[in-house]
């Protein structure tokens, strides 16, 4: 079993260079399947659920090659399966895009109910709904969802909540459907655009996406081109946090600033000194961090993956902090692991109450789903004493080479074998 440990209590001082965005990957990935031709992929993040997407891709008859450590060709021209096994999809919530996609590609499509997180009921309706409205029909028997048409044509959709998965599956099922496919209440993620510009680049005609109105004009064929990842947003917020909780300096490179807005924003009321350039951002944090009142929403709003991680953080800070999750339902299983390190926190519906502490305490603890287990680094990090994360394929799941780039500013971390 491995694990990571860490002794904390050290100041993080230096540099640091985000990858590319998990969220955008794990969309694109499948979306490559579209091309006629081979895509080249980079700024890829080197995680767990990429190797998975990976894998999926060649158990299709995709051919795969790693170019360099964060760049892959995916050449999809031989794929004659529309099928995903639940040996794959199991291991991964994103691999429901393999469905949007394969159904853009064949008009038919089966792929296993997907895993991932348990964050409470992920439910695909929406997809579904999307689906259907382009034609498909759409059953779920056996724990499969197969879906088929004779041809997708192009239809105007309103999806009853904001949903980023559900935006880009039906994205990637309209791209070659006929005629114009009109989104309404769609999802404004930064990875949501970044999708929208990879299938542009191939040729795609896709509109309006970063707004609640997308567009989408069926053509007959993309062919593959060259694309670069957007860097993840997810992963520079959680670096700006451990510069808060080490009383650090850290500098945060390969981002895009304005995709870090409400997180900067919100920790600047914290009391963090956020100074943003270009494609970089330095937090430092003399003091110690300011309670406040949060609740994640729908991008521009405070993001819901960052949850675990600031209220970490603000166990940390004087006073007490409000924090209410306005996405997920289930996201708080992190909090007894949590409060095993010291900190004070009351759940009650969907809403954690903080009350800051002036330290925390190493403690042996578990991380229950990726965005928890980067909480507890956190934590881990601001503890006095090694503490002992397990479960750590969760934190892997999502951030990549973690361990050496927190090295690299300062930590006491090592990844252990036992």
């Amino acid at each position: 079993m491995e694990s990571f440990l860490v002794n904390g209590a050290k100041t993080l001082v230096g540099n640091v260079n985000i990858s590319g965005a998990k969220n955008a990957a794990v969309a694109i990935i499948p979306a490559a399947l579209l091309s006629d031709t081979p895509c080249i992929l980079e700024n890829i993040p080197n995680i767990k659920d990429v190797q998975i997407q990976l894998e999926i891709l060649q158990n299709i008859g995709a051919k795969v090659t790693k170019l360099d450590e964060n760049t892959i060709q995916i050449d999809p021209s031989n794929i004659s399966c529309s099928t995903i096994s639940y040996e794959a999809a199991k291991k991964i919530r994103a691999s429901y895009y393999f469905l949007g996609a394969l159904l853009g590609r064949f008009n038919h499509a089966s792929i296993a109910m997907p895993g991932g997180c348990n964050l409470g009921a992920r439910p695909i309706d929406q997809h579904i709904k999307g689906f259907e409205a382009l034609g498909a029909k759409v059953e779920l028997e056996h724990g499969m969802v197969q879906a088929h048409a004779e041809k997708l044509v192009g239809g105007n959709l309103y999806f009853d909540v904001v949903s980023v998965g559900a935006t880009i599956n039906v994205m990637l099922a309209a791209v070659k459907a006929q005629g114009t496919t009109v989104l309404e209440n769609a999802a404004k993620e930064p990875h949501v655009v970044d999708v929208a510009n990879f299938l542009n680049s191939l040729g795609a005609d896709i509109f309006g996406a970063g707004t609640d109105i997308i567009k989408i004009k069926g053509v007959k064929h993309l062919s593959g081109r060259q694309y670069s990842i957007i860097p993840d947003q997810i992963e520079a917020g959680t670096f700006m946090l451990c510069a808060m909780v080490t009383h650090g300096n850290i500098t945060i490179k390969n981002v895009t600033p304005k995709h870090l807005f409400a997180i900067t924003e919100k920790i600047k009321n914290c009391g963090a000194i956020v100074t943003e350039f270009d494609d970089a951002v330095r937090v430092q944090m003399p003091n110690r961090p300011i309670s406040t009142k949060i609740k994640t929403m729908p991008y521009p709003g405070f993001p819901t993956d960052m949850q675990p991680q600031i209220v970490a953080m603000l166990s940390l800070a004087s006073g007490t902090s409000i924090v209410t999750e306005g996405v997920w339902e289930n996201r708080f299983k992190y909090v007894n692991e949590l409060s095993r390190l010291g900190a004070k926190l009351q759940v009650n519906d969907r809403t954690v109450i903080v009350e800051g502490v002036e330290s925390l305490n190493a403690a042996p603890v578990k991380a229950t789903d990726l965005r928890a287990g980067a909480a507890l680094l956190i934590a881990a990090l601001a503890a006095k004493g090694a503490t002992e994360i397990e479960d750590i394929y969760h934190i892997e799941r999502g951030y990549d080479n973690v361990v050496d780039k927190l090295k690299k500013l300062g930590a006491d971390i090592v990844k252990i074998n036992k």
